[in-house]
């Protein structure tokens, strides 16, 4: 069935690191060979041997219109055609910003990035910059991409500094990275009490996506707020995720929670490398060339790469698209919920506008720790039924699924058809 995966992979280690560019691509969370693609379209995936899936991967987020989409292409193709690249300002770069400042009310100005890795980064420098201080906040099982200060995990304590977790990063890059849990109010007061006034900034993931789908609870989401504002720190929403997927403003509107940084990116870039950040004219008037904070990128503000996330949010901020994005993706939940119920198998799942999480375990998680008390090899057996059967989901049990607008009644039952099936070798198991 996967023969020229097989073969492709076994040659790609040859001359590429794992064989991926990208670590999760692997599977080494699940096991098996990675699914080489070929193309694809609407919501189907189409692999190197000639199989067929439902794909509820989506490039990891972006392709929220489904993939190929025709008019959107049209639009790249004519873009493409004026050129790749300038390395000097367009119309489209004015056109975006005013774009996302109209969307996030919270967003006054913003910069584009071309990716969410360097608009976190940016973001980061940024705060540490207006507010004169070091300390970061963030929270476990949140991801805000590699840089060397945010791999990082919780030290041995509450209110200890993080320890790294990769390879290469000197421990004194994080010793100024207050990791703590996700959704604990109390625990970021006894933070802020303790440090509020050496902390630069608290990022969060407002919905994490990072270690499978969790949503905040509205305390928590305000008591960043309140304190950030109290000691003069910048709250920053990692939306590199949420923005554009959970709704038209985002998680912070779905929550109504401002904050004074946004970083985003996969949406905003329709499948193309697209970043930005942004937040309130004050801060961001310390970047350069107007302020002394120094940010700058060659292929910031691609045309080609601009052109497909503007024809992407065009479509996403119609009326209505997210009203039946989101009814699609909890009728998927739903049904797969009811699929493992009629199996017997401890089962949750739960969604927020083209955003959902699948758990082997009887309700849905709220803190990191929760997640990790899900049965992991439950989820490994499950994600290799259904992708014998011609479905398609993230390859671990700690990454949010992703349904697009192409994803209609046939798609559904397709996927509640599999999961039948794989549920019952899931219970025999």
């Amino acid at each position: 069935m996967f023969d020229r995966s097989q073969q492709l992979f076994e040659a790609s280690q040859r001359v590429i690191p794992g064989g991926v560019n990208s670590p999760v691509r692997a599977f080494r969370a699940v096991g098996g060979t990675p699914v080489f693609f070929r193309e694809g379209q609407g919501a189907w995936l189409v692999d190197e041997d000639g199989n067929r899936y439902v794909d509820y991967v989506g490039s990891w987020g972006p392709m929220i219109l489904g993939h190929a989409h025709p008019e959107v292409l049209a639009e790249v193709a004519a873009a493409a055609a004026r050129g790749l690249s300038f390395g000097a300002p367009t119309r489209l770069e004015l056109e975006m910003a005013e774009l996302l400042t109209r969307a996030l009310p919270s967003v006054e100005q913003v910069r584009l990035v071309s990716s969410g890795t360097e608009a976190v980064m940016s973001a980061l420098r940024l705060a540490r910059g207006f507010t004169g201080r070091s300390l970061i906040v963030k929270f476990e099982g949140c991801y805000h991409g590699h840089s060397d200060f945010l791999l990082v995990k919780a030290g041995s304590g509450a209110l200890t500094f993080g320890n790294p977790t990769s390879a290469g990063v000197p421990a004194e890059l994080t010793s100024r990275t207050l990791v703590l849990d996700y959704n604990d109010p109390q625990q970021v007061e006894d933070a802020f009490a303790r440090y509020g006034r050496e902390i630069a900034a608290v990022v969060l993931e407002p919905v994490a996506g990072n270690m499978n789908f969790v949503r905040p609870s509205q305390a928590f989401v305000e008591t960043l707020r309140r304190l950030c504002t109290r000691d003069g720190a910048v709250l920053i929403f990692d939306e590199v995720m949420t923005g554009f997927r959970v709704g038209p403003a985002g998680a912070q509107g779905v929550f109504g929670v401002s904050p004074d940084l946004t970083t985003l990116g996969k949406v905003i870039g329709g499948g193309m490398p697209v970043g930005a950040f942004g937040g309130r004219h004050d801060i961001m008037a310390c970047l350069a060339p107007v302020g002394p904070v120094y940010q700058a990128g060659t292929l910031s503000g691609n045309p080609v790469a601009v052109t497909a996330g503007l024809a992407t949010l065009r479509r996403v901020l119609a009326p209505g698209f997210f009203d039946a994005l989101s009814a699609t993706t909890a009728a998927l939940v739903a049904g797969l919920a009811k699929e493992a119920g009629k199996a017997g198998v401890p089962f949750s799942a739960t969604s927020l506008g083209g955003m959902f999480g699948l758990f082997f375990r009887a309700a849905p998680p709220a803190s990191f720790s929760e997640v990790m008390a899900c049965d992991k090899e439950a989820f490994n057996r499950f994600f290799h039924a259904m992708l014998r059967r011609g479905v398609y989901l993230a390859p671990s049990a700690y990454e949010a699924g992703f349904v697009s607008a192409a994803h209609g009644a046939a798609e559904l039952e397709a996927t509640f058809a599999a999961a039948r099936e794989a549920f019952a070798e899931a219970r025999a198991a």
